[in-house]
Formats: C-alpha cells, structure tokens, sequence
C-alpha cells in the first residue's frame, strides 16, 4: 500500500513541532499526531517559561534574534559572552561526565544556528529580564548564560509554532494516541497504530512525544519509592508512550532512567500542570535566602551555583524531606528581587515579625527554625553581595555551607513559601545518533525510526542546565525532521 504520508510525527511539543517544520522543508506531506485535545494541546512546552540555552560572543548575537531591540535598551544590558566552550562544559560538568559526549558536542554546535533558524521560521524572541538579570551599577546584568525567552512565554511559543506548522501546510490531528509502531519490508518502520485500531502508513516516523513523568508507576519503577507522589509540573499526556513503542520495535534504551528534571514547586499546586498557571508554581530564588524543611533544617547549599546548574537536583532533594516539603525564607533585604513567580496569589506562603512566628503559620517547627537560623546568621561571612555572578560571600563553620549569596535573616517581615517536588521530565529514554536516527540494541538504526525531545536519553545524567531543555528539543526536533524527510524521499523513489 502506497504510505500516506511521507513523514509522521508523534507528539506537539516544541521537539515535534520543530521536527514537522523541518521535514515539510523538504517534502510535501507532514502528519502531527497530538494525544491530547485542541484545547490541551502542546505538551511540556506550553509549561515552560520558554528560555533557551545557547552559546553566543556578544551583544551582536543576541541582537540578530531580537532585531527590534532600541539602541537605549541595547545600552541597558550586559549580556557579556557564553561561548560554545563554556556550554560543552557546563552540559558535561553538571552531568558529571556521562551525557553522551558526541550528543552534547552536536547539541552545543546546532544550538546558536537553530534558535536563528526559529527566528526565520517566526518564532519571536524577548530579552528575559525578569528572570536572568540583575541591576548592577545601572545597567541590567545577565547571568548562568540564558538570556532570551520566546514572546508570551511557554504558551506563548507553543501557540506560535502551531501557528507556523499550519502556516507550512502540515496537518495536525488532535485526540490521536499512537499506541504502536508498524513494520513493513525489511523490518522498517511503516507507520503507526492508534487507539481504536486505525493504522497510519508513513516513510518515516519521528518520535517527540515526551518521558513518562506523568505515568506514576513507571515514576515508581525506575525512579524509586515517593516518586509516584511528585507532582506533574506539565502535561498530563506524557506517559512513556513513544518510549514503549520504540522500545517494542527492538530500540536501545538509552541514558539516566533512574533520574529526572525536576523543581521546587508549590506545595498546593494541582497534581499535573494548571494551564491557566504554566510555570509560576516553581519557586527558583531560593540562592537569594535559606531553605529549610519541616524540622526547620537546612539540607542543601543554597549558594552552590547560579540557580539554572542547581534547581533540578534540589527539587528531587525536596522529595527526600518530612511530608515531601520544603520552605524557602527571606527578609525584607531582598523580597523586592524574587522572581515573579513568587508574587502570584496561589502561592503558598507566610510572612511574620519573627521567625518564630513565621514557623509557626507554616507549621514548621519553631525551635529548629530558630536555632538553624541563628546560627546560619552568625555564619555569615564579610564581603560584598552581588546576586549577578558567584560573589563568595558564604558562611564559614555550618553544615551544610552557603558558598554564595549568604546575607543574615535579620530584616522583617520575614517571608517563606511552602514548595514541594514538581517533576518535569525524565532523563531516561532511546538512543539516537547524530542525525536523529532510533539505533537498535546492536547500535544499528532502525530504518524509517527517529526521535528529539524529552524521550532521547542520555543528553541530561542526574542534574540539567537551564534552558537546554527546549533547545535540545529544537536542535534535535530539526535534525529528525531534515533526516526523516530525506528517509522519506529514498523510500519514495525506491517504490517506483
């Protein structure tokens, strides 16, 4: 039977989406399958706050993506430098080592050519000031090397793509579960089943459907006890799907299936993601103050890093507390630089006079609060406070350490906020290679068989920079798609 369509893909995240956009570049029949409804559509990238990592030399590169910016706003900004150099480290360091090298080499080469590539296809682009800056000597310092987000946020970019994948003539079905991958001769993949039965014929299939972060019993059983119990920072849909069906069709599992990218996010968020919300339950200026459980301890080291390189292996350290909760607590010193998340009205949160009575409202226990506070107060060490770069002002004599950022709890009202772990994605999933290709457990490609997004594994290992998230996503989402087409177009003219 003559395919239908000469590349499919499975899933409507920002990696699909990016995936559909590159395979119509070079053929004319395009099919996005999205498991949820309309109305839910996107995946994790309509959840996100849609910043993207990528290395650049200067002020210059970032204005080739954001063309509009004034010469009085460009005056404003430092945005300094964050060479390709420096993005291969920090992928490979916060691994420790054992992302697959050639993966992050690939991801790092494709990010800057790929976030213009976006800006050709449509996809705007903001300076994230509310975020990732800090106003030093008068001008707005960037910092951890993000510094742009898509307009409108998560949202924002999701909408914009659908926006664009339309626009190129790709069709979108919407409330198509794939449930299975579907072989042809030689063992290539044909196409994909759905739930009801229908069968799919393709010349190639790219799949960008997400982990299984949302699926609490392989949480359970590949993460560990408590996590089936973490709330779902994003959609409710990805559930393993893609992972399973490959895995099915003889696909190599791949990477850091006992990990997960996860955040501090709010103790009473819902159980999955609140679009109305997106992502301003998370919690991520905990390096600004103190964060303590519910005996009113202290277990992580605020200051060890800029927040990007340390607010996902902390989010999973919450899950590991008393009632699977943490609070964060600042003074009035530095409550008017949170970030905005912090100000919505559904945060959980308390301020006091004291930290006695602030313990108290949040039911955390009041003598611990106020021991670890004092004696973290004395701790702190001389020097000055600059929130835009690793200051080393840190505490001296307390376990564990603060190695920047340490300001004393000593300006009410005092401030805290409940989080509790929210996952976002996991890190384990399929292997690929360097054009997006599935390999099989022998390390061959299957034919007709790709895969970006979430589902690759071995890109993020135990920790995650932020932002590298959505630009793996698109890096790879463009290559599957360029790579999927050209299968697409052999197989077309061998049925000749």
């Amino acid at each position: 039977m003559e395919p239908t369509y000469d590349v499919v893909v499975v899933g409507a995240g920002n990696a699909a989406l990016c995936a559909a956009l590159a395979a119509r570049e070079g053929v004319s029949s395009v099919l996005v399958l999205e498991k949820a409804p309309r109305e839910r559509r996107g995946g994790n990238t309509y959840f996100t706050g849609a910043a993207f990592r990528f290395p650049y030399d200067s002020l210059d590169d970032i204005r080739r993506l954001i063309p509009d910016l004034s010469e009085a706003e460009a005056e404003a900004v430092d945005v300094g430098a964050y060479p390709a150099s420096q993005m291969r480290d920090d992928l490979l360091r916060l691994s420790d080592g054992q992302a697959d090298s050639e993966l992050t080499g690939i991801l790092v080469d494709g990010a800057y050519p790929t976030i213009v590539w976006m800006r050709e296809q449509g996809v705007r682009w903001v300076l994230l000031y509310g975020r990732q800056a800090f106003e030093v000597d008068g001008r707005r310092r960037f910092w951890g090397g993000l510094v742009i987000e898509a307009v409108g946020g998560g949202a924002g970019l999701s909408d914009r793509l659908f926006e664009l994948t339309e626009e190129a003539g790709v069709e979108v079905r919407y409330g198509c579960g794939a449930t299975g991958l579907l072989k042809g001769g030689e063992a290539a993949i044909s196409g994909v089943s759905l739930a009801g039965g229908e069968e799919i014929s393709a010349r190639a299939v790219v799949l960008a459907c997400g982990g299984f972060e949302a699926n609490g019993e392989m949480r359970k059983k590949h993460l560990g006890p408590d996590w089936e119990h973490a709330k779902v920072r994003g959609t409710e849909f990805n559930t393993g799907d893609g992972i399973r069906m490959a895995l099915e069709a003889g696909a190599a599992p791949y990477g850091d299936w006992g990990s997960c990218h996860a955040v501090a996010w709010d103790l009473n968020a819902p159980l999955f993601g609140n679009r109305r919300i997106g992502d301003l339950y998370q919690k991520h200026s905990y390096p600004l103050g103190i964060i303590v459980n519910a005996h009113g301890d202290r277990f992580v080291d605020e200051g060890a890093d800029f927040r990007n390189f340390t607010y996902v292996k902390y989010g999973r350290e919450i899950l590991k507390q008393p009632h699977r909760a943490a609070f964060q607590i600042f003074d009035a010193k530095v409550t008017h630089i949170l970030r905005d998340e912090y100000r919505i009205a559904q945060a959980t949160k308390a301020s006091a006079e004291t930290i006695g009575e602030l313990a108290d409202k949040l039911g955390i226990d009041r003598p611990g609060l106020e021991r670890t506070v004092a004696a973290f107060n004395v701790a702190v060490q001389p020097g000055p406070f600059d929130p835009s770069r690793l200051d080393g002002k840190r505490t001296e004599g307390i376990e564990p350490p603060k190695s920047n950022w340490a300001l004393p709890l000593d300006a009410p009202p005092y401030v805290a906020y409940a989080v509790t772990c929210g996952i976002t994605f996991t890190f384990g999933g399929l292997r690929i290679d360097r054009e997006a290709r599935v390999l099989d457990r022998g390390g061959r490609p299957i034919a007709g068989l790709y895969a970006a997004g979430e589902l690759v594994g071995s890109l993020f290992w135990g920790n995650y920079a932020g932002g590298s998230g959505l630009m793996a996503g698109s890096v790879f989402g463009r290559i599957a798609g360029r790579s999927a087409a050209r299968e697409g177009l052999a197989r077309a003219k061998m049925s000749f």
